[in-house]
């Protein structure tokens, strides 16, 4: 309200400046009038109480006219032709007004037949011109003003992606396009759409000086990570601002637009090239089945149930044991996906009775068991909650799905079961073992899928990093030769798709993670993309390996060899045959040791179960190249 008042008495001052000014102007107008007639005539200067009087008069009578012509209804940095009409109305009301006083006062008739005309001109050159250099004047402004906001810019990539965000931009505009530049050779000297190839993208800051450059934008969505790194440090040594168009993968079918640009993120730098996917064999799989994912509010399993629900599922559950993260991915599922027949359970998957109610209640047809524990140093010293979560919790869900006949259940591990040196690790691989067992006498096929990091994923060491440049650094890394294999959610939830109707049963299926990253580069690549300086701006500080940290991970078992599938990027471990017979009666002995809180008497199991954990130091661990292996290791 206080806006509205406030925007009300600054018009009203405007339009009584402006009348004071043409009421200004109609006595100028007068006074020159008056005194250019005299002079024609040789009648002489009237005396000065003579023209106050007249003045006075033509005031009041003049105002009021030009009040009902409306020459104040518009507003002077709009005038335009209605407006100019209303000024020729002032003027000719002008003249009859000026008529009309000097008839009352008696005039000599050869002064008003001057007056008639003398009068009117001066008054409309005295009302038109001060509007129409105002007018100029504000126009010139606003165009200086739009110049500078206009940002010279340059296209990185002069393909259909480059070519159509052209058009954008020159629709929009705001944006001065200068060029593009392009590794093509055969672009070299030619133009689109009369903008300029200018040369290799290496050229890049030296065009940025030569041009004055604002503004790059990256319009390659098909650049692998190794080429948006080059790009990206291209743009780094040119010193300028650059936006990226999202991955082909992102975009889908849309057309590119200017709401598509971007920063660009970690992801455009650690990710790997679009997944191809045999979608015909995945919605054979999922499409009209009823499917169950736990821990679906998190990370993975939140990307699962997006995955799954375009698939057109016969029903969807998603149970986990946070209020916040099953409120969240309910919410979202619910606005994408509003025909999705969807039920979300708030429990936990360690309570046989939440299992129970909800196997027999909903009989999904295929499982996805991403619940679990994975933050690998705080899990360290909480080895009954991850025996609890990740081996009691897989055992509850498993049982249940074979005791109620589910065609297909897939669990989500990761590369640190393989030779773990952690509790999480140990945890983890026994959960695998115990899958493998319980797949031997079921009916339900039983499948493994094992990856390694997720970017940005929750309590990943991304969103670590991000907040700690965010207060000012440091940026903590533990070792400066610590490397890890990363992969961005997206594609995680696809291949674990495709992973999951690939099984036959008992496998073991290992996402190809493409190299290891050094995290130390990590760290360097997340300060550059906020706009800083490693070492300058933000420090990096080595604080040491944390307890169970390894200083590089695997994703084979020694005693694993590993087979290619019908996917390039999913291989299949072909595990040796392992003596599993006790591993049933130790997971029941854990159960017992959680609920007396036996912490001593789980790691006792756990190093039973999983020897590998008392024997791997951490920095004796060396990371096999899945492209380095052979096919029977």
């Amino acid at each position: 309200m206080t806006g509205k008042v406030g925007k009300r008495k600054s018009v009203f001052n405007l339009r009584a400046l402006v009348v004071a000014h043409d009421l200004l102007m109609i006595s100028a107008a007068w006074v020159l009038a008056r005194t250019a007639t005299g002079w024609l005539v040789d009648a002489g200067g009237p005396p000065w109480q003579q023209i106050a009087l007249e003045v006075n008069l033509i005031l009041i009578l003049q105002g009021f006219l030009q009040w009902r012509a409306g020459l104040y209804r518009g507003v002077w940095r709009f005038a335009s032709l209605p407006d100019l009409g209303n000024l020729m109305r002032a003027a000719v009301l002008g003249a009859a007004s000026g008529a009309l006083v000097l008839l009352v006062l008696s005039a000599p008739v050869e002064l008003m037949v001057l007056m008639v005309w003398v009068f009117p001109v001066l008054l409309a050159l005295l009302l038109g011109l001060p509007r129409l250099f105002y007018r100029i004047f504000k126009d010139m402004r606003s165009e200086v003003r739009e110049r500078r906001v206009t940002r010279r810019t340059v296209i990185l990539g002069a393909g259909q992606s480059g070519r159509l965000l052209l058009k954008e931009l020159k629709r929009r505009g705001g944006y001065d396009v200068v060029g593009f530049l392009d590794d093509s050779a055969r672009l070299r000297q030619t133009q689109i759409d009369g903008v300029p190839v200018l040369g290799r993208i290496s050229r890049l800051p030296r065009t940025v000086r030569e041009a004055m450059i604002d503004q790059v934008v990256i319009a390659i969505p098909s650049a692998s990570n190794q080429q948006m790194q080059r790009i990206v440090q291209i743009c780094e040594q040119a010193d300028v601002d650059f936006k990226t168009l999202p991955t082909l993968k992102e975009l889908g079918a849309s057309i590119t637009r200017f709401d598509d640009l971007k920063p660009v993120a970690i992801d455009d730098l650690l990710g790997r090239d679009p997944v191809s996917l045999d979608w015909d064999a995945i919605r054979a799989g999922l499409t009209g089945k009823r499917v169950l994912v736990t821990g679906g509010g998190g990370s993975i399993g939140a990307e699962l149930c997006r995955q799954i629900a375009r698939l057109d599922p016969a029903g969807l559950v998603v149970l986990d044991n946070s209020e916040y993260n099953l409120y969240r991915v309910d919410y979202r599922l619910r606005s994408e996906f509003r025909d999705l027949v969807i039920e979300s359970v708030l429990g936990d998957v360690c309570d046989p009775a939440t299992i129970d109610t909800v196997m027999q209640r909903s009989r999904p047809e295929v499982v996805f068991h991403a619940a679990a524990y994975k933050h690998l140093p705080m899990l360290q010293t909480q080895v009954r909650e991850a025996f609890r979560n990740n081996v009691v919790g897989t055992r509850r869900v498993a049982d249940a799905a074979d005791r109620y006949g589910v065609d297909i259940f897939v669990l989500i591990s990761t590369d640190k079961a393989v030779n773990p040196a952690n509790v999480m690790g140990a945890t983890k691989r026994v959960a695998e073992l115990y899958c493998q067992q319980v797949n031997r006498g079921s009916e339900t096929r039983f499948i493994t899928v094992r990856f390694g990091n997720v970017l940005n994923s929750t309590g990943s060491v991304v969103p670590l990093f991000n907040e700690q440049i965010r207060n000012g650094g440091p940026v903590t890394v533990t070792h400066p030769e610590i490397t890890r294999y990363f992969m961005t959610i997206a594609e995680a939830g696809q291949l674990i798709l495709q992973a999951g109707v690939l099984g036959r049963g008992g496998e073991v299926f290992v996402l190809d993670m493409g190299e290891p990253v050094r995290i130390s580069y990590l760290a360097e690549q997340l300060i550059r993309l906020a706009g800083k300086e490693p070492g300058r701006d933000i420090e990096i500080v080595y604080t040491g390996l944390r307890p169970g940290e390894k200083l590089f991970e695997e994703l084979f078992h020694e005693h694993e060899s590993y087979a290619k599938t019908g996917h390039e990027k999913i291989f299949l471990t072909q595990a040796s045959n392992e003596n599993l017979d006790g591993l049933v009666q130790e997971v029941a002995a854990g159960e017992r040791a959680v609920q007396q809180y036996d912490t001593a008497q789980l790691r006792s199991i756990l190093l039973e179960l999983v020897p590998e954990i008392g024997r791997v130091p951490p920095r004796s661990v060396k990371v096999v190249p899945l492209t380095g292996r052979s096919g029977a290791a």
